[in-house]
């Protein structure tokens, strides 16, 4: 009987298997609703995400279309041509009184021809910066415009000569002139008189 008894209770406890056993306490209906929630929200999110970049993509092309047709060779060429007719019936007038008015320019050039406009240039703060560009209806003018160099309007003597065109993408190089922002380009180092070793002598 003891060794009926040694066998039964000597002998290996099975194991048992353990099992998620929902916990009576959690909500499982309130964590889907929040999931759902969540994906729905996301969803919006992107939804307006890809709405905006759509908007974007529309706003650049349209961009890219003015910026194409502003850009347009023969428009530019067309452009350069008609600047350069005008340019070739106008003169510039340099040393021009600041007190002058075009009105008073119109008259002094109008023996040379007929003038279509003078145009005399301001700077940022609206002042006169003392030279002016007048444009005639004929070429031919611009001819008898340039006799008149030299002349006086309002005790200054004027600075008659043709006008030239801006080629654009073109600035002119002056070599010659001293920037003091950047001084001189070539600059012999400085060289101390003697020199001192920092570990002494000896």
């Amino acid at each position: 009987m003891e060794e009926e008894e040694h066998e039964v209770y000597g002998g290996e406890i099975p194991e048992v298997e353990e099992t998620d056993v929902p916990d009576p306490d959690i909500d499982m209906s309130a964590g889907d609703d929040d999931a759902v929630t969540e994906l729905a929200e996301m969803k919006k999110r992107l939804k307006e995400m890809e709405e905006e970049a759509a908007a974007l993509r529309e706003m650049q092309a349209k961009v890219e279309k003015e910026m194409g047709a502003t850009q347009d060779p023969a428009t530019m060429a067309a452009n350069q041509e008609g600047k350069e007719e005008v340019d070739a019936r106008s003169v510039y007038v340099g040393n021009v009184d600041y007190a002058c008015t075009p009105e008073e320019v119109q008259l002094h050039f109008q023996t040379c021809g007929t003038v279509n406009r003078v145009t005399i240039l301001m700077d940022k703060f609206g002042q006169p910066k003392g030279f002016a560009y007048v444009e005639f209806v004929e070429v031919e003018a611009v001819q008898e415009a340039l006799q008149l160099n030299e002349s006086e309007l309002h005790g200054r003597q004027l600075k008659v000569s043709p006008k030239r065109t801006n080629v654009p993408g073109m600035k002119q190089y002056h070599p010659g002139r001293f920037n003091p922002s950047i001084g001189y380009r070539f600059r012999r180092p400085f060289v101390p008189p003697y020199f001192y070793s920092p570990y002494g002598y000896g």
